[in-house]
């Protein structure tokens, strides 16, 4: 099952963010079940905020392309996304819009989005595990962008001590959810091949 290659990001770069950690473990578990795995890291891919008047004037940046290759060269996409307010990062919404504006002859708007699944999650130290964050993200990618997600999620709830010392979760429901999430991801990768 190498075949099935599957990206991994998080929306925060911050130092010990909880979310990455979770990334992590989601990449970890998907080399298990077989799947060829690339994490990044977003603080690789620096890019200005988004403006129309900036793209006008100098293009879309570079780091946007090399984005826009990296997901047209997997076949799922997970993203561990911090919630900011009932939100998403300011990161990944401005990562997800100047990859958006890409699209090279002959392929739809946000093409970068299409043929390809998406798998969320989110850590978050409040009881709810980020999921009010995670439906914002959903509508952007499903209804914004045209991608697919799949409706198993993962959230990791209290994420301050939702870690033991080799980077697993200790909150049993979590980890199920997070096993679910990535053997449907798997899964749909693999029919849509």
């Amino acid at each position: 099952m190498k075949d099935i290659r599957i990206l991994v990001l998080s929306g925060s770069i911050r130092a010990a963010s909880f979310n990455t950690r979770l990334a992590g473990l989601v990449a970890k578990r998907a080399a298990i079940e077989g799947a060829d795995v690339a994490q990044i890291s977003l603080a690789d891919y620096p890019l200005p905020i988004f403006d129309q008047d900036l793209e006008k004037e100098k293009g879309v940046p570079q780091e946007a392309r090399r984005l826009k290759t990296l997901f047209q060269r997997h076949d799922a996409i997970f993203i561990a996304s911090p919630e900011y307010n009932t939100a998403v990062t300011p990161l990944l919404k401005n990562t997800l819009d100047w990859v958006s504006r890409l699209s090279d002859s002959g392929e739809p708007p946000a093409a970068a989005f299409r043929n390809r699944v998406f798998a969320l999650g989110a850590a978050s130290p409040g009881a709810l595990g980020g999921i009010r964050g995670l439906m914002g993200l959903r509508t952007i990618l499903e209804i914004g962008l045209g991608a697919l997600v799949i409706p198993e999620m993962v959230t990791v709830p209290n994420a301050g001590s939702a870690y033991d010392e080799h980077d697993d979760l200790t909150n049993e429901r979590a980890s199920e959810m997070l096993k679910t999430m990535v053997a449907r991801m798997i899964e749909e990768a693999r029919l849509r091949r």
